[in-house]
Parts: C-alpha cells; sequence; structure tokens
C-alpha cells in the first residue's frame, strides 16, 4: 500500500451524514466496491499511472464484480439502481479515473448502446460476453474536426448490396486498440437507410444534415474487420492508466444487420453519453473525496513548527473548503441519482452535475495538493494524479462549455451553440 489508504467509512468527512440515508443494499455495494478497489487497484495503480499501462488483467475481475453494465436488466447484467451503480463509480475513481472510465466506456457507451439501439440478436451475441469482461467493447462517435459537433461527423457508410461500407476517422475513442467490438456511428443517405428504420424511429430524428438526406447511425463493428485500425494516442499526461486512440476506417465492410436497428439520429449516441455522464458525476464526487481523505490524513500526521499541520488554522482552512465541496458533491449526485431511480431525470439535470462536481473535484485536488506539499507532486499520493486525470474527464462527454450552453438553453430558452 502507499501512503494514500482511504479513510475508513463513517469517517469524519461526511459531514451532512450521507451515509445514513443510504440503504443496507447500497451500503453494501458501496463497501464491496470499495474493498475491491483496495485490493486489486490501490496497491497498484500510480505504478500504472506511472508505465502509462492498462491493466488487462482487472477487466475480468471487474466482469465478476458485476461492475459492467451493471445498471443494465437481463443479458448476463447486474440491473442494479442507478445509486448503487453511482456509488461504485465514486469508489472505483477514487481509485483512477482512468478504471473509472474502462467501467464507463464498456457499460454507460458500448453496451448501452446495444441494449438501448440493438437488436434481439446482436444484444444476445454481445452484452452477456461484455458483462463479465471476456469481450469489450469501445464507443466510436467523437472525430478529430468533430469534438462538441458531433452533427458535423465526417464518417460515413454507405449501402452496397446487402453490405455497408464505413470511411472516417475518429478520436480519443477509449479501449478502442483492445477492444473486440467498436459501436461506430457514421452518416448514411436517408435513401440507403429508408428499409432499416421503423417509420416510429424515422419520425423520431432531428438532425438532418445536407437538406435532409443524412442521418446518423451507429454500426457494430468486430475490430477484426479489415480496414479497422487503432492507435494508442500517446504520450499522455492525463487518464495513463487508461487506453484513447485514433481510429482509421478504410473500406470496413459489414453486413447489412450490423446496423443498430434502432433510433436512428443523433439522440441514440446522446441518449448513451447521458448514461456515462451520471456516472461521471459520481465518479468525479468518489474522486474529490479520495483527495480530502489523503489530505486530512496527512494534515494529521504531518509536522511543522512543533504540531501537526491539521493544527494550523490555513489548514484547517483549507479542509473545510474542501469537506464543503465534496458534501455538495456527493449530495448532488445521490440527489440525481434518485432522480433516476424514480425515472425523473432530465438531460439538464445530468449537465448540471457533470459541470458542477467534475469543477469542484479539479479544486479539491489543487487544494488538497497543497496540504500535501513537496510530497504532492509524487505518485505515493493520489491528489495530483486527480488533478490530471479530472482534466481529461472535464473535456469528455461534453466540455464545460457544452454544458454551460446546455443549461442555457434550458434558462433561456435560446440555442447559443450556433
Amino acid at each position: 500500500m502507499t501512503g494514500d489508504e482511504a479513510l475508513p467509512s463513517g469517517d469524519p468527512t461526511d459531514l451532512l451524514a450521507l451515509d445514513a440515508g443510504l440503504g443496507e443494499s447500497e451500503r453494501a455495494t458501496r463497501d464491496r466496491v470499495r474493498a475491491l478497489m483496495d485490493e486489486h487497484v490501490r496497491p497498484h495503480v500510480a505504478r500504472w499511472f506511472a508505465d502509462a499501462v492498462f491493466p488487462r488483467e482487472l477487466v475480468p475481475v471487474l466482469g465478476e464484480a458485476g461492475l459492467l453494465g451493471m445498471h443494465l436488466q437481463g443479458y448476463g447484467c447486474a440491473g442494479r439502481s442507478a445509486v448503487e451503480y453511482g456509488l461504485a463509480m465514486a469508489e472505483v475513481e477514487a481509485a483512477d479515473s482512468g478504471i473509472r472510465t474502462f467501467v464507463s466506456v464498456q457499460g454507460s457507451l458500448a453496451m448501452s448502446a446495444i441494449a438501448k439501439h440493438g437488436s434481439e440478436a446482436q444484444k444476445q451475441r454481445w452484452l452477456p460476453r461484455l458483462a463479465t469482461g471476456e469481450a469489450i467493447g469501445c464507443f466510436a462517435l467523437t472525430e478529430p474536426s468533430a469534438g462538441s459537433d458531433p452533427a458535423a461527423m465526417r464518417t460515413r457508410a454507405v449501402r452496397d448490396g446487402d453490405t455497408w461500407v464505413l470511411d472516417g476517422a475518429k478520436r480519443w475513442i477509449g479501449l478502442a486498440s483492445i477492444a473486440d467490438v467498436a459501436v461506430v456511428w457514421a452518416k448514411v443517405d436517408e435513401a440507403d437507410d429508408a428499409d432499416q428504420a421503423d417509420q416510429a424511429d424515422q419520425a423520431d430524428h432531428a438532425d438532418k444534415g445536407d437538406g435532409g438526406r443524412e442521418r446518423v447511425r451507429g454500426f457494430l463493428v468486430p475490430t477484426s474487420t479489415p480496414g479497422f485500425r487503432a492507435t494508442p494516442i500517446e504520450p499522455k499526461l492525463s487518464l495513463r492508466a487508461s487506453v484513447q486512440c485514433d481510429v482509421a476506417l478504410d473500406g470496413v465492410r459489414v453486413p447489412a444487420d450490423a446496423i443498430v436497428p434502432h433510433h436512428p439520429g443523433l439522440r441514440g449516441p446522446f441518449a448513451c453519453l447521458d448514461e456515462a455522464r451520471y456516472g461521471i458525476v459520481w465518479g468525479a464526487a468518489g474522486a474529490a473525496r479520495d483527495c480530502l481523505e489523503v489530505a486530512l490524513a496527512h494534515a494529521g500526521r504531518r509536522e511543522q513548527f512543533g504540531r501537526p499541520l491539521a493544527a494550523f488554522q490555513l489548514t484547517q482552512a483549507k479542509l473545510v473548503e474542501m469537506a464543503l465541496e465534496v458534501g455538495r458533491a456527493r449530495l448532488l449526485a445521490l440527489h440525481l441519482g434518485r432522480l433516476k431511480d424514480a425515472g425523473r431525470l432530465e438531460p439538464h439535470q445530468v449537465s448540471f452535475g457533470k459541470l458542477s462536481n467534475v469543477r469542484a473535484a479539479l479544486g479539491v485536488a489543487r487544494t488538497a495538493r497543497t496540504i500535501l506539499g513537496g510530497d504532492g507532486v509524487t505518485l505515493e499520493h493520489s491528489p495530483l494524479r486527480h488533478a490530471l486525470n479530472l482534466e481529461s474527464v472535464r473535456t469528455y462527454e461534453g466540455t464545460d462549455e457544452v454544458h454551460t450552453l446546455v443549461l442555457g438553453r434550458h434558462l433561456t430558452g435560446h440555442q447559443a451553440f450556433r
């Protein structure tokens, strides 16, 4: 173990006594995942981060624990509540954002896309294997020239007899180089797509481009398909214990039934992104809590001028400010989780949570590093690693600017993206 062992459950950082508001099964899930992280991640994550290694051996461990697609129903998935899923993500990200990113890409993006939009045959083929970690999935939406504006994607799929041919490029695609299947989003001509979507789905999409002749569709592409190439992006200063890639699609030919049949249009991938953003709300709160715990423990044992750092007013002020942010972040995550379990969570509320909690977590991480002094820039302690990772979390699944405009649109009724 490093010097960053987590404080026990029920520690004084829970100033709002939120633990008392959790049900028995919720506390059991949290404690089980915390123990799993203590055993399998915390002792090794500093080295993984330093060496920029994603631990493939961890995947079946996460699958066996029911963490992959744990909020999905059936097909070998755990079917846990939104709050239990959130509590699990908080514990995983308290250990490392890169590991939580793996769980989110696998479960909330790739598996969620198949569960929400896939055919029964696609669900039967992929979801059980993805749930155990036997197979790994990725979600290929973002492009080099279309990050925050996915409607501007250039990747195209063209119908050729009983096959589709995909050409284009994607960037910052988590897990792509180790994935077995990629959910690839591409624009298709409506004439090619006419027999693929039912009438209700066709009426549902609202992102027609090029005069209304194109729509966005998802395709399940085995990564062994000729023309699919994933290249890890290196070197990185963030999420070093994870994998992000450039993806090239050069004449990738897949059968007609590779298309994800339901909900054409950007509403398809956006529904999956909201699932991932929900996990981030909890994950960021977990990272912030870990930073506070580490700083508090260090301040109690580190002596300067004949007394512990925790006895100095300036240190106490920092600890209190961090505790306020952590408490607010955890309370917000729990509130959104209760809304989600009740079926009342709205997309703008997820944007609120993502924007607020990641921003708060970054501030907590940076302040915690100052309490650690010079030791804080080493990988013996987690706060600076969290701060570096959170810069990526701040950017993916919608930047601060995008979520600000989502909330601005909700407040004013005016679209300000363009």
